[in-house]
């Protein structure tokens, strides 16, 4: 089987490639490791020059990092498969990668990895010696997010988000303007920037195109869905389905979308805490994520569940708000989980400490969720 790592650059997957070669060199193996963003590397672009590349140095393990810049690595991978005595690691920065016709080649051939930026719990990790309480911990990492390479500067800097900046410029440069040729560079950043001053609001096409239409900028709303595809192939947002609970179908006209990394958003606006409720539901969703469910937003009647998460047999329904400092607020936040007739876990997460349960709904403080969720389910 081929061992595929995806997930959006610079979350660490060429890192956990050389931790993997070097494991593997340990146990007495020969390796050919190849890094695509390498410019000694860009001859290998080519699959018959990769190909015969491998073949000549006559090794047990393939890794290639950021597999998608050789046009074809589907066939030298399926080849290698073909005739046997090799493994292979690939990581890539494209999901829609395996979705075309020609990686129908490895089809069954694979099993994929996704990496995420970091949680709660590895930020923590990261800090070492210099960890603070929960909730000092858990303010810092709303406002910094979770890239690995923060972590090797002072995160009390101004180069931070310079660094950031940087690392979002060169998803949405390489990952989506190159390798989609889009035209309208420009166009693309007004719609991410729509999308991350409106986290954890409902979109559609044709909102979006409303609001570009006001700002001078004219597009199609099937333009905007195409955008907005892309952005999602390079793993920098990803766009949440609702559903309707009772019906059991998908309500297709409107979505959320959710950054990769919170601090894109910060990168862009600045840090504005009057955006907090969004915030949550970001680092909530990519939680769900890393935790290995699949999200989708719940419609019940009138009423609207933040997330519906599924692993294997088991459903979990989140509620997540900011603070539940009225009775209204309360009463709205609970009602909906409630609505729910079947008896899987049902949680309301919020900054709140020791709020009581209620018709077997648990409030639970949220920071302590990020950085063990199963104690509570």
């Amino acid at each position: 089987m081929i061992k595929l790592v995806t997930g959006m650059r610079r979350t660490g997957k060429s890192v956990l490639l050389r931790q993997i070669a070097e494991l593997l060199k340990e146990r007495g193996e020969n390796i050919c490791f190849i890094n695509m963003e390498l410019m000694e590397n860009h001859r290998f672009r080519n699959p018959v020059v990769l190909h015969d590349h491998i073949k000549q140095m006559n090794v047990s393990v393939v890794i290639i990092d950021e597999v998608q810049d050789i046009v074809g690595w589907e066939e030298v991978t399926a080849s290698l498969l073909a005739e046997g005595g090799t493994e292979v690691y690939i990581s890539g920065s494209n999901a829609s990668m395996l979705s075309t016709d020609l990686a129908s080649r490895i089809a069954g051939r694979y099993i994929e990895f996704r990496v995420y930026p970091l949680g709660l719990e590895e930020f923590i990790q990261f800090r070492g010696n210099e960890v603070g309480s929960l909730e000092e911990e858990f303010w810092l990492y709303l406002k910094l997010g979770g890239m690995p390479g923060i972590h090797s500067m002072d995160l009390s800097s101004e180069v931070i988000y310079q660094y950031l900046n940087s690392v979002l410029d060169t998803v949405i440069l390489n990952d989506v303007v190159i390798r989609n040729n889009i035209r309208s560079a420009a166009l693309l950043e007004s719609i991410f920037r729509f999308l991350a001053d409106n986290i954890g609001s409902l979109y559609s096409g044709k909102r979006i195109t409303d609001y570009l239409s006001s700002h001078g900028r004219k597009t199609s709303a099937n333009t905007v869905i195409d955008y907005v595809k892309y952005m999602v192939d390079a793993c920098a947002l990803h766009d949440v389905k609702r559903f309707d609970l009772r019906g059991k179908k998908q309500l297709v006209y409107t979505s959320k979308a959710f950054l990769t990394d919170l601090s894109f958003r910060h990168t862009i606006f600045g840090y504005r805490e009057g955006a907090i409720a969004g915030f949550l539901e970001n680092i909530v969703f990519m939680e769900l994520l890393r935790r290995g469910y699949s999200v989708y937003i719940g419609t019940m009647a009138s009423k609207e569940i933040d997330f519906v998460a599924e692993k294997g047999d088991s459903t979990l329904y989140l509620q997540v708000a900011y603070l539940l400092a009225s009775e209204e607020t309360l009463n709205r936040e609970f009602s909906s989980l409630e609505a729910i007739p079947d008896n899987y876990p049902k949680l309301v997460l919020s900054m709140d400490k020791n709020i009581p349960s209620r018709n077997g709904i648990k409030q639970v403080f949220l920071p302590e969720f990020l950085i063990d969720p199963d104690r509570f389910i």
